[in-house]
């Protein structure tokens, strides 16, 4: 807790705090309130807030603030043999390969993704999922449940020959997966947002990109342009859009392309440039 304490201690030396995420810190049972307030009390003591997406820039924009989004946490690869990969999983060339890329937990939305297959398959789009990584993380303990439940799922609509499971890849083996998808699903319950390392690294490959619609505006995030929005929790609405990809080649080239030119601001030596601007900003301010 006595970190939320530093810029009283530093002054006055200027201090720079960037939060990841506003959301409540633990400091010890039951806090309750005192977790918002602590939090907020730092960026309002810092000298300058950088806020790493439009949700908590939202709650900071009567500070000194800069929203600088985080960058993609998978490096991009080259890759001449997409269709080895696909082999790898019984994925033919006239397969509809969907990937979902990250750990599992309820936010993920996966069951909807695994709802929205079995309309797939049942519709008689010849779909595979393969989910890149997928470890169940630390972070939260109902995350192994999370798991036996999505495989409870995939056993009762008898996918289990279209659900591949790659455990922990490193970055390369990861840019090889998302390169040889089709598209890329992130149904994630609470939207697409600047908070999602894995939405970044779709976007850096350059995929077609089906998500759910943002709970705050975000102008950089176009629907039917560099990706295509759907409902959270909606299996039907997921299966549809999954299926216009299918469809549509051109759809598929449209998005990607959209991808590639919204990339370049979620790059490192973009955020870097970004992040010393403001430090520089802020830092004259000071003296």
């Amino acid at each position: 807790p006595f970190i939320h304490f530093l810029p009283d201690v530093l002054r006055p030396i200027p201090t720079i705090t960037t939060f990841h995420d506003l959301r409540f810190p633990f400091l010890f049972p039951k806090a309750g309130a005192l977790r918002d307030w602590i939090v907020m009390r730092l960026a309002r003591a810092s000298n300058g807030v950088i806020a790493t997406n439009h949700e908590d820039a939202a709650r900071l924009n009567d500070l000194c603030m800069a929203l600088i989004p985080i960058g993609s946490n998978i490096t991009a690869a080259n890759d001449s043999d997409p269709a080895h990969k696909r082999q790898q999983i019984g994925a033919s060339a006239s397969d509809f390969l969907i990937a979902y890329f990250g750990l599992i937990n309820r936010s993920k939305g996966i069951d909807t993704l695994i709802e929205s297959l079995a309309r797939l398959r049942g519709a008689g789009v010849p779909a595979r999922l393969v989910l890149i990584g997928g470890g169940a993380g630390s972070s939260d303990p109902t995350n192994a449940a999370t798991i036996q439940a999505l495989d409870d799922l995939i056993d009762t609509h008898k996918l289990t020959a279209f659900v591949h499971k790659t455990g922990y890849l490193d970055d390369a083996a990861v840019s090889s997966w998302l390169h040889a998808a089709d598209a890329v699903a992130l149904p994630f319950t609470d939207g697409a947002s600047y908070r999602r390392g894995t939405l970044m690294a779709a976007i850096q490959h350059e995929c077609a990109i089906v998500t759910t619609q943002p709970q705050v505006d975000i102008p950089t995030f176009v629907d039917g342009e560099n990706m295509l929005f759907v409902p959270p929790n909606d299996p039907a609405a997921l299966a549809d859009a999954l299926c216009r990809l299918n469809e549509s080649p051109e759809l598929r080239a449209k998005l990607r392309q959209g991808a590639a030119e919204i990339a370049p601001q979620f790059e490192w030596t973009a955020i870097a440039r970004d992040t010393l601007r403001f430090y520089e900003r802020v830092i004259g301010a000071s003296i």
